[in-house]
């Protein structure tokens, strides 16, 4: 049979192997091995049989290391795992005290000659890893006869015994990072039905790596190869990886959107509809307008269901409400110095007025019947205890005016807790693409997906057809509160027509413009520390320095809820 190439498996094999091998072989001792001779045998379980007689020219180093290769990682992320067993070593017969060290990739034998005078025989076997599958049913079998010798060798020769007809030999030589051809080699003919290597003047940690190609039936695969880890192969661009990673999110943001669209968009009634109104402002005589709100809508339900939300703006809307219909006096304590910090005290009033759940609530802790004034720098600590009850209750609220057909606050705990359920998944099964697949991109997507659904899960409550014509008032209102002209709105007794604005204000827009048209109803030079029946000044306050006094009670309040 003639020579053929073993093509790429060859010589990606031996440059990993010559690689490994030059860091396992000591520098070059000036004795050399005058012959080399390995007789070998292929067995039909894809097994070797190895065994290097050694004749040196001269005296014999002192002492002789060789390294047989157990692991080989190649260029291409793959990695080869030999076992090498029953590894002996002898002399005229006799065994020699050889040493054995193992590491993750090489077993090194070592080997005291400076006594010894006769060839010296290394048998081993590979019982696994060098039988590889290759193309059109084959095995090939590679292996280096030569390999991680501490010593120069003159000349190498090599039999390959085999339990059937070769398909192919080849035989690669020389340096570990270039290796060339071998001198000559061949077999396969009926003068040498055998296959044959023979080199020469190969120095120390050199290779001889001898290649044989098999028909399957004769010879059995025992390779033990893995692909390496690399973010490259987790993350494969690959056209199937990248296909399935586009398309898994494709179908993702599609079902995002369907479900947005299915559950968290509100509901629209059959047939035409108007927006309902909140509040209006109302004519009274020419250029005269009395602002109104209807159906008792209050500013915190007003900003709940705007933003499907109860937040610390909600709560300053509704104790101003509060203290504008008459059952809170806000009142701003004297300042101990020019720069001094602001404060105020909360006191209850009697009032008819009528009281919902929540407003029950928060006046209890605000300004408890029978206690003390209650500070606003003590606010976290009296709001605090009830102020999950307060969002619990105005939930409730507007649900039962049939604004939302669920709590919002449920809605999205529980599309929260879908979200996050999805995400636990999605990450370990992105691990577990990224670690033993090319498909680490689809757990990518599967992680933005689940990403996703968190996002949404804070859109999904929805208004009903009723909360969503009166949002469509809001839109109205917070026009009307920005626009409306200040001047037209009776100011009434105490103020109080102008004063039954700003809790809206404060909630949709606009409050600056009515808290200005409040300061300039002051006409005199006189104090107006009482004059807002809701809110009390320090001595000396004038109504034109509410703009800045409320801006500054607005920001403390929000400031001290947010940090609760």
């Amino acid at each position: 049979m003639t020579r053929t190439g073993a093509g790429r498996l060859l010589a990606i094999l031996v440059t990993a192997l010559g690689a490994l091998l030059c860091l396992a072989v000591p520098a070059q001792a000036a004795e050399q091995v005058s012959t080399y001779v390995v007789n070998a045998t292929v067995n039909a379980d894809g097994s070797l049989a190895v065994k290097a007689t050694l004749t040196f020219d001269g005296a014999a180093p002192a002492t002789l290391t060789q390294a047989l290769s157990t692991r080989v990682r190649t260029a291409d992320n793959l990695e080869y795992r030999f076992k090498v067993s029953g590894i002996t070593v002898t002399t005229n017969g006799q065994p020699l005290a050889a040493t054995l060290s193992e590491t993750a990739d090489a077993i090194t034998i070592t080997v005291p000659t400076a006594q010894v005078t006769t060839p010296i025989e290394i048998a081993y076997t590979v019982p696994q890893g060098a039988a590889l599958p290759t193309a059109g049913d084959t095995t090939t079998v590679a292996w280096g006869l030569l390999q991680g010798l501490s010593v120069p060798v003159a000349t190498f020769d090599a039999t390959v015994g085999v339990p059937a007809l070769f398909e192919s030999v080849d035989c690669a030589a020389g340096d570990v990072s270039s290796p060339g051809t071998c001198v000559y080699y061949g077999g396969g003919t009926h003068d040498s039905p055998n296959p044959f290597f023979h080199d020469e003047n190969r120095a120390a940690g050199e290779v001889v790596v001898a290649t044989l190609r098999f028909p399957r039936s004769a010879v059995a695969v025992n390779a033990n190869v893995r692909e390496l880890w690399t973010a490259e192969r987790a993350f494969s661009v690959a056209p199937l990886p990248l296909g399935l990673a586009a398309g898994l999110l494709a179908l993702g943001g599609l079902g995002l959107w369907a479900a947005h669209r299915r559950f968290g968009r509100d509901a629209v009634a059959t047939g035409a509809t108007t927006p309902t109104p909140v509040a209006e402002f109302a004519a009274v005589g020419p250029d005269q307008n009395e602002f109104r709100v209807l159906d008792d809508v209050r500013p915190g339900e007003v900003g709940t269901l705007a933003d499907e939300r109860v937040d610390p703006v909600d709560v300053t809307a509704t104790l101003l409400d509060l203290a504008v219909r008459g059952h809170l006096v806000i009142t701003e304590l004297p300042h101990d110095s020019a720069y001094g910090v602001t404060d105020w005290t909360f006191a209850r009033k009697h009032s008819d007025d009528k009281l919902l759940t929540y407003e029950h609530t928060l006046l209890d802790a605000v300004a408890p019947v029978q206690g003390e004034p209650v500070q606003v720098s003590n606010l976290a600590g009296s709001v605090a205890a009830v102020i999950g009850q307060v969002q619990s209750e105005l939930y409730d609220e507007v649900v039962s005016r049939g604004w939302f057909t669920h709590r919002p606050d449920a809605t999205r705990n529980h599309w929260g807790l879908i979200g996050w359920i999805g995400l636990a998944v999605a990450a370990v099964l992105a691990v577990i693409l990224a670690g033993f697949t090319r498909f680490g991109l689809a757990g990518l997507v599967l992680v933005a997906i689940a990403l996703g659904l968190l996002f949404i899960a804070q859109e999904m409550p929805s208004r009903t057809a009723k909360g969503a014509s009166i949002l469509g008032g809001l839109d109205a209102l917070r026009a009307g509160l920005l626009m409306h002209p200040t001047a037209t709105v009776q100011a009434g007794h105490d103020l109080t027509g102008l004063s039954s604005v700003l809790p809206y204000a404060v909630v949709l827009g606009g409050k600056e413009r009515w808290l200005q048209a409040l300061a300039d109803t002051d006409v005199d030079t006189l104090p107006d520390v009482s004059d807002l029946g809701w809110y009390h000044g320090p001595h000396g306050w004038h109504l034109a320095d509410l703009p800045a006094s409320l801006a500054n009670f607005i920001t403390t309040v929000q400031g001290t809820l947010f940090s609760r």
